[in-house]
């Protein structure tokens, strides 16, 4: 299975991109993987304002990067648009196939991460009244469109998609996250919400949210795990899509985490003490999960670049499930006090800024000489 793989490079594919002349041609392949740049620069500069580690120009670097964040949304918002407007029939085809389809989870998930990234370190630069605003504002949007992919994009799965025992990848994955990105973001915003019965609606809203997508998480991970024992690793090209699992589960940590603080400001007891403790032993359960896949797919991954790993859209999953790691391996290290998970979560960090680095350059790269804005291979 490939992924927004380019065609093989022939003597028209390595010339300037003629787009440059013809701006209708830059959106005419624009899919909704693209989001996933944005999602994976905007966990950069929320992962690092929530370290348990802080060091000088730390911050300003996270503000510097969710700009870079909130720029690409924005321009791609702007090319989806058009991309529907000017090429109707083939944004369709992308919501009926059976690969691109599942990737219509990544624009919730870019406006969520932007949004919380606004609270969280653009306030900053914009003041809180401007990014609390933004913030509702992406995190509505998100949540809608959120809920939509995770109901839509499985039930064309169910009834219009031919698949087949080793069809299952990462990529099922993505459809289903997004309300996981709303938990965990909307407990952000549980403070700033009216007292009483919105604040408590909103807390509870994110705890459904958790279980639904968690829940559904589980099933399609235990598919990818058949299929890896069945059918072993599959095409090189989707090997980074089994960094997306990761996803799920450092963000269901970040997620325990973030509404146990906000429950004990809202819940009365026992419900409150509860919260805390779900976010302490279902975290300290579920990195350990985390831990181990990190490892396979790690495993895995470098196996693959000993052999040729080519370069596509998919290598941004080495980025916003690591960083969603990165964030609840934080939220441990300040609930629990420990050292270890301090030290775990600098670690991935610093993995996570050599991905972001490195996948960052290689699609610039590649997007400026009009290889990635040709017709993707989606086997």
């Amino acid at each position: 299975m490939t992924l927004d793989r380019p065609h093989r490079a022939t003597t028209s594919d390595r010339r300037p991109f003629p787009a440059l002349a013809r701006p209708a041609d830059a959106v005419k392949h624009c899919g909704p993987n693209w989001f996933a740049a944005v999602m994976g620069t905007g966990i950069v500069a929320t992962a690092a304002v929530t370290l348990p580690v802080q060091v000088v120009g730390q911050r300003g670097f996270a503000l510097a990067v969710w700009v870079v964040a909130a720029a690409l949304l924005v321009v791609l918002l702007g090319a989806s648009a058009a991309h529907w407007l000017r090429h109707p029939q083939r944004a369709r085809a992308h919501v009926s196939h059976p690969v691109m389809s599942h990737f219509y989870g990544a624009p919730p998930m870019a406006m969520l991460t932007v949004g919380a990234g606004a609270l969280l370190v653009g306030k900053d630069l914009i003041g809180l009244p401007a990014a609390l605003n933004l913030d509702w504002v992406l995190w509505s949007a998100g949540t809608i469109t959120g809920l939509m992919s995770a109901a839509i994009v499985p039930y064309y799965a169910f009834t219009r998609h031919e698949n087949t025992p080793e069809s299952a990848f990462g990529g099922w994955l993505m459809p289903i996250v997004p309300p996981m990105v709303s938990a965990s973001t909307g407990a952000l915003l549980v403070p700033y919400a009216a007292a009483g019965q919105p604040r408590e609606t909103l807390l509870l809203g994110c705890y459904v949210l958790f279980g639904l997508s968690l829940f559904a998480s589980i099933v399609v991970i235990t598919l990818i795990w058949g299929r890896l024992a069945r059918h072993q690793i599959g095409a090189a090209a989707a090997v980074p899509t089994l960094w997306i699992v990761l996803g799920p589960l450092g963000q269901s940590v970040t997620a325990a985490g973030l509404m146990g603080n906000a429950a004990k400001d809202v819940l009365p007891a026992p419900y409150a003490d509860g919260a805390a403790v779900l976010a302490l032993f279902y975290g300290l359960s579920t990195w350990g999960f985390a831990i181990l896949w990190l490892a396979i797919a790690a495993t895995i991954t470098v196996r693959t670049v000993r052999d040729h790993l080519p370069f596509s859209l998919t290598w941004w999953s080495f980025t916003f499930p690591v960083g969603t790691l990165v964030t609840g391996t934080s939220g441990l290290a300040v609930r629990t006090g420990l050292d270890v998970f301090a030290g775990a979560a600098v670690a991935l960090y610093l993995f996570l800024l050599v991905a972001w680095a490195t996948v960052f350059i290689r699609t610039a790269r590649f997007a400026a000489h009009g290889r990635l804005l040709l017709p993707p291979r989606l086997g």
